[in-house]
């Protein structure tokens, strides 16, 4: 019985972790765009400097359904362990090369193509990591608990932007302007290296005994697309109220409440982080109640929730009281938080197992990185255009109903 906790504790452990190093990354990233732009692009426009470190960090993203093609296959054909380790391998080492990499006044135009080229293996490892460690850790657990262990996938998420975030305001708060752009922003990329390395520790060859599965020798994503593509189109549909809504709450709305409703930057960070601190709870009370309950049908209920609630939400946001500011992104985060804790194993019980890697990597990915890669700027365009605050509201609300719908075509199947 020690050995089986043993394994349970570094099956846990392993799948977490690599999503906890990807969005690390993505917060660490996001905080010192400005300063990698200055290192890394010519120094004439400051803008320009900054749109092209965002325009690289958008490069990584559209390689994640490449990704998720290229580990889900190999996850399919040669097993989860090594695709797990391959992903995480392939994100540790990029991160910490990045914040060892010459700048532009050291390389000239080879240091953004060097940028660029890390940033495109990340993106690879990051389309294929998330999905094929949910699928290793739910098919592995006890099927009595699949539906928590799956949520855990995306606890390690938030818990990655929560740590680098944390350390980024550490960092600026404790170094001198000149220092941080000078050498302190390295120190998160390098420290990354460290978070890979227990990764590939807990998820090393042999750690954790494979299921029995169906043996593959065909091509998963020939046979996904042959037999499963109904299924693979309502993956992607289920996972647009994850990426859009998640965007949009985390990412968009920090700078929403500082152009819309005034608020200072440090209190609409603050606010951001608080709603996340909520998500991890709620996240793993839904995924243990989706073991007890049907998943589907509570996946439903919280896309349902949030088409009916997001305009009145956005409506209480938009308000010159900070209390009800507070009150309505917690009350996306809770929303939200159901809907993120049950998808995970829900996803990996709706396909076939021969080519559920695969399916699932392309599917999610394909959404996250068009739907949710675009979200923010398309808010920021929508609200300008139409000239109505709360416009971000309908695009909560489009998602969720194609979520909904998707769920409501979705047949159910018994996890194998």
């Amino acid at each position: 019985m020690k050995n089986k906790n043993v394994s349970t504790t570094r099956l846990l452990a392993g799948g977490i972790i690599g999503n906890t190093l990807e969005w690390f990354d993505f917060a660490v990233y996001g905080f010192f765009a400005v300063i990698i732009g200055k290192n890394f692009f010519p120094k004439e426009d400051p803008v320009a400097q900054v749109i092209a470190a965002f325009g690289i960090f958008a490069v990584g993203f559209m390689m994640r359904p490449l990704g998720g093609i290229l580990i889900g296959f190999i996850g399919d054909r040669y097993g989860r362990q090594r695709a797990v380790l391959i992903s995480v391998g392939a994100m540790a080492i990029p991160t910490f090369l990045v914040g060892v990499l010459p700048t532009y006044a050291a390389i000239g135009l080879a240091a953004p193509l060097l940028l660029l080229l890390l940033r495109m293996v990340q993106g690879l490892s990051v389309g294929g990591e998330y999905t094929t460690s949910i699928v290793y850790m739910v098919e592995h657990c006890n099927p009595k608990h699949r539906g928590l262990v799956g949520s855990l996938a995306c606890v390690g998420s938030v818990a990655g932007i929560l740590l680098g975030s944390a350390l980024g305001a550490l960092l600026a708060s404790a170094m001198s302007a000149e220092s941080l752009q000078v050498w302190g922003w390295r120190i998160p990329f390098i420290f990354g290296l460290v978070i890979g390395l227990a990764g590939l520790y807990l998820r090393r060859e042999g750690s954790t005994p494979e299921p029995v599965l169906p043996k593959v020798t065909h091509n998963p994503l020939k046979m996904a697309l042959r037999e499963n593509r109904g299924v693979m189109a309502q993956v992607a549909g289920i996972s647009m109220m994850t990426a859009v809504v998640f965007y949009l709450i985390f990412v968009y709305l920090v700078s929403w409440l500082e152009l819309v409703d005034g608020i200072s930057p440090a209190h609409s960070l603050a606010i951001n982080t608080g709603s996340m601190l909520v998500l991890i709870p709620v996240m793993m009370i839904a995924g243990a109640l989706s073991d007890k309950f049907n998943p589907r049908l509570i996946m439903m209920v919280a896309a349902g929730l949030t088409a009916i609630c997001a305009w009145p939400l956005f409506w209480a946001m938009h308000s010159d009281t900070l209390l009800h500011v507070i009150i309505a992104q917690i009350g996306f985060a809770l929303l939200l938080g159901v809907y993120l804790g049950v998808a995970p194993a829900y996803m990996v019980q709706v396909i076939p197992p021969n080519v559920r890697c695969t399916a699932a990597g392309f599917s999610y990915n394909v959404t996250l990185g068009i739907a949710g890669g675009l979200t923010p700027m398309f808010a920021t365009w929508l609200v300008s255009r139409v000239e109505d605050d709360l416009s971000p509201s309908y695009m909560v609300i489009v998602a969720a109903l194609i979520s909904f719908y998707s769920l409501w075509t979705m047949r159910d199947r018994k996890l194998i």
